[in-house]
C-alpha cells in the first residue's frame, strides 16, 4: 500500500489507515441506521402499528447499531474485547442486583410495555379502576402514559384541575373500565 501513496504521506500511513477504517464503520452505521429507520416506519405504517411501537424499535435498533459501530471503533483503536467484555459483564451483574432491589420499578416498566401492545386503554379514553365489582375507584381521562405512571386527569366535578398518577401495574392487578368517549354524569 506504501507504493500507492506519495513519499510524504508514508510516515502518515499509520494514522490514515485507522482513520479511514474508523470513517467507513461510522458511515456504514449510519446508512444502516437509515436504512432500518424508512423500513420501521413504512411496515408501521403498512401494518398500522402503534406509534409507540415503531418510535420504540426505531430508538432500540439505533442503539444496537451505534454500540456495534462504537465497539467497533474501539476495536480499531486497539482496545481489547476481553477488557471490554468484562467490563460489560461487571457493569451487568451490579445493575442485575440494582434492578432487582428496584423491583416496583422494573414491574411498572414492563406494564407500560404491556399497556402498548395489548392497549387496555389509549391516550384521551375514559377509564376507571374498579376497587371490586361494586365499589368506585380511580376515574379520569387518559392523558398521559410514561414508563412508571399513567397520568388520569380527574372529572370537571369540582376537581377538574387534579391530576391522579396511577402506577401502569395497577391497571393489571384491577378491573379496568374503559370509555371511548366522556362518561355520561
Amino acid at each position: 500500500m506504501k507504493e500507492l501513496l506519495p513519499a510524504w504521506a508514508h510516515p502518515w500511513i499509520e494514522l490514515i489507515a485507522p482513520a479511514l477504517q474508523i470513517t467507513l464503520i461510522l458511515l456504514t452505521a449510519w446508512l444502516l441506521r437509515t436504512l432500518l429507520r424508512r423500513l420501521i416506519t413504512r411496515a408501521g405504517t403498512h401494518y398500522s402499528l402503534p406509534a409507540e411501537l415503531v418510535l420504540g424499535a426505531r430508538r432500540v435498533t439505533g442503539f444496537v447499531i451505534y454500540a456495534g459501530a462504537v465497539l467497533l471503533v474501539l476495536d480499531r483503536l486497539g482496545v481489547s474485547g476481553t477488557v471490554l467484555w468484562t467490563a460489560f459483564t461487571g457493569f451487568a451483574a451490579v445493575a442485575a442486583v440494582a434492578f432487582f432491589a428496584a423491583w416496583s420499578v422494573l414491574s411498572n416498566i414492563f406494564c407500560t410495555l404491556l399497556i402498548f401492545t395489548s392497549r387496555p386503554f389509549r391516550l384521551h379514553d375514559h377509564v376507571e379502576l374498579l376497587e371490586s365489582g361494586d365499589k368506585a375507584g380511580l376515574r379520569g381521562q387518559v392523558v398521559d402514559i410514561n414508563l412508571i405512571y399513567t397520568t388520569l386527569q380527574e372529572g370537571a366535578g369540582g376537581s377538574g384541575d387534579t391530576v391522579l398518577q396511577v402506577p401502569n401495574s395497577l391497571f393489571f392487578q384491577r378491573v379496568v373500565r374503559r370509555w371511548r368517549y366522556p362518561p355520561r354524569a
